[in-house]
């Protein structure tokens, strides 16, 4: 059999092979078209079992046979997965997109809306109902047949787009190599990076990579300037013109933003901006403008001391005449040091892997009175691990966890959906999610150690996973994530971060790898120091992204006067401080907008920081592990997913609108800088 057509239990990782894709997604479309063509045949007038339910049943065992492949072209990419995956992928976008503009489905829906039966539904349910109706006007179900069949071609196109834009930036990382035979070249990298760089060159010299693990340490910490040089440079134009033709993304980018413009049009929209919002918590691109300028706003005198003081520390003790981008890393760490008397990398010794994941689970444990236990299921790489998550003895999710870098694994970190929580057939179908990092592995007898950057990392996936693990609604298309206004899906995942500055958070969750001792408080205090260290510049960098993506999605024309490039240089004349070189092409490997769903919404970021920031404020009033405080963030936020507006859950939560003050005082962007 098939092992992505069987739906019995968690996929099977072990018997997945590239020639199994097309047949069983090929079966399953022909499926769901049969269902979908005897559901718009049919007289009756349409009910939740008799019409929704099925096409749920029919789709979600056609995400559940994809949702693995997707997964495993992102973890353990392969010439041969890729292939299938870049040859099936066009066939599922056709499907979707031909599902959203089918308008006898879109009047079926609006005639079941408009039943004796809808009033009785309960709430998820009416939910789905009034998501579909908006989905189907976005998806053109209301356009005549000839701008039906443009938009069809448009939305295949940038699916096969993103997913050459993906591969590109992929293939552009893996090619890049640094062999150093000298240590001296060295000097200033930590141990635990020179084993593992020793070990990634085969025990001859030591070999550096473009990989977060590999390249963030160097940067970082290594004395050699010209090395940093070359490192940043090759990073910074990665997928760009700088390198092979066949994978540079400007052509895809202009085209990218060319047919997003040209969609918007076609449903009646005046951007993309616009059509991106029209999901989502935020009401119109100039409100989101006006939003990041009010935080640029308050954020750019901030920024322009924390550059100041940079700048005048490079130059009076480090003798850097000039500070340049390849110094940034280094220089900050050097103040850093010298300001709170700590490195990271001293820290980073205090937070081996099981020390951290143990205070994790014991965190959430506490909140939300879970036990989270290792268990066993069939993986991708010997480095996954699987958990169970119960509650009063019951399992109510599952999850893998997927936490180191390695040349077949996409950058950065993310969580995703492998089974969402629905009653199905009379039982509970139990929700599990996959949670993927890109950290250091252990190196030699040593166990991963994480930076606590990598620490906040990983508790910001996991809020992720909560959110779509912890959820009590039984309906699948509101379940979980599914539902959740884009632009509020981070508040869980954001508002975890604020932990792993606590105290009696963090004290228990800490084991010195060589004399396992637990972190000392004078350290966390001098890193509880540091915590808003250059946080005005981190903040403008946030909101530089956030002001290029939208206006490129608003109000920029691609071959009408500017490039993208040029765009993004007007939008850091208006908010930066800091200037990178002419040669960064930073929109090249912006995956995020151009590859990862968040065009047009980059700014969600910081929209949800401020919802996240001012949830936690009521953890901060009333007791950071406060279990009833928990339990209230756990039934009106986590549990409800996308069954009602995220606004609305906001307010059963903390009792009013969110506000801006929270976010401000977090980062430290409150006085006078």
């Amino acid at each position: 059999m098939n092992p992505l057509l069987d739906f019995t239990g968690l996929p099977q990782f072990e018997k997945i092979k590239p020639e199994h894709v097309s047949p069983a997604i090929n079966q399953l479309l022909i499926e769901c078209r049969e269902l979908i063509s005897r559901l718009i045949q049919d007289k009756e007038i349409p009910t939740w079992d008799d019409f929704v339910l099925p096409m749920e049943d029919a789709h979600e065992r056609l995400s559940r046979a994809w949702g693995p492949v997707g997964h495993l072209n992102a973890v353990m990419n392969s010439p041969e997965l890729r292939a299938a995956y870049n040859e099936t992928l066009p066939v599922i976008t056709q499907y979707y997109a031909e599902l959203g503009q089918n308008l006898a489905l879109f009047e079926k829906f609006k005639a079941l809306k408009d039943s004796s039966e809808f009033e009785s539904l309960n709430g998820a349910r009416k939910k789905i109902i009034e998501n579909e109706l908006r989905d189907f006007r976005l998806g053109g179900a209301e356009l005549p047949e000839d701008k039906k069949a443009r938009l069809l071609e448009i939305q295949e196109r940038l699916s096969e787009l993103s997913s050459r834009f993906s591969d590109n930036l992929l293939d552009a990382t893996n090619d890049f190599e640094l062999r150093i035979e000298d240590k001296d070249e060295l000097s200033g990298l930590p141990e635990d990076v020179l084993q593992a760089a020793n070990n990634a060159a085969g025990g001859s010299g030591w070999l550096f990579t473009l990989k977060a693990p590999s390249y963030m340490p160097l940067m970082q910490f290594a004395d050699n300037r010209k090395m940093r040089e070359k490192m940043y440079r090759a990073y910074v134009t990665r997928a760009s013109e700088f390198g092979k033709p066949e994978w540079d993304n400007s052509v895809l980018m202009e085209e990218i933003v060319t047919l997003r413009g040209e969609e918007a049009g076609l449903l009646g929209f005046e951007n993309y901006g616009e059509l991106s919002l029209a999901a989502k918590m935020a009401q119109t691109p100039e409100q989101v403008i006006e939003f990041v300028r009010e935080l640029a706003r308050r954020s750019r005198p901030f920024a322009e001391r924390d550059l100041s003081e940079l700048r005048e520390f490079a130059s009076i003790e480090l003798g850097m005449e000039e500070m340049h981008a390849w110094d940034f890393a280094y220089a900050s760490e050097k103040l850093r040091e010298r300001r709170y008397a700590f490195s990271e990398q001293e820290v980073k010794e205090y937070f081996p892997e099981d020390a951290v994941l143990s205070g994790l689970f014991k965190l959430v444990e506490t909140l939300y009175g879970l036990k989270i236990v290792e268990s066993s299921a069939p993986v991708w790489h010997e480095s996954v691990r699987f958990f169970d998550i119960r509650s009063n003895g019951a399992l109510i999710g599952q999850f893998y966890f997927d936490l180191y870098a390695r040349s077949s694994k996409r950058g950065g970190a993310w969580m995703d959906d492998a089974i969402s929580r629905r009653r199905k057939d009379g039982k509970i179908q139990t929700p599990v999610a996959y949670m993927n990092c890109n950290f250091s592995a252990p190196v030699g007898n040593r166990p991963a150690l994480f930076t606590h950057d990598e620490v906040i990392t990983l508790f910001h996936e996991f809020g992720h996973g909560l959110h779509h693990l912890l959820t009590e609604v039984e309906e699948i298309g509101v379940s979980g994530i599914n539902g959740v206004e884009w632009d509020a899906v981070e508040l869980p995942s954001q508002f975890m971060e604020n932990f792993c500055w606590e105290w009696e958070v963090l004290s228990g969750m800490t084991r010195h790898v060589e004399t396992s001792r637990p972190l000392p408080r004078a350290l966390f205090d001098k890193m509880l120091a540091a915590k808003n260290f250059q946080s005005g510049l981190q903040s403008l960098r946030q909101i530089e992204f956030a002001m290029f993506d939208m206006l490129m999605h608003s109000e920029f024309e691609p071959g009408k006067g500017k490039t993208i490039l040029q765009l993004l240089d007007g939008v850091r004349a208006e908010v930066a401080v800091l200037m990178p070189p002419e040669y960064n092409r930073f929109p090249n490997s912006f995956s995020h907008i151009f590859a990862g769903g968040y065009g047009a919404g980059y700014y969600s970021y910081k929209w949800a920081e401020v919802l996240s920031s001012d949830a936690y404020s009521l953890f901060e009033e009333q007791g950071v592990l406060n279990p009833v405080t928990g339990a209230k963030f756990r039934s009106e936020i986590l549990a409800v997913g996308g069954s009602r507006e995220a606004m609305q859950s906001f307010v059963s939560f903390r009792g009013r609108e969110p506000t801006i003050d929270a976010l401000l005082r977090h980062n430290g962007l409150t006085g006078h800088a």
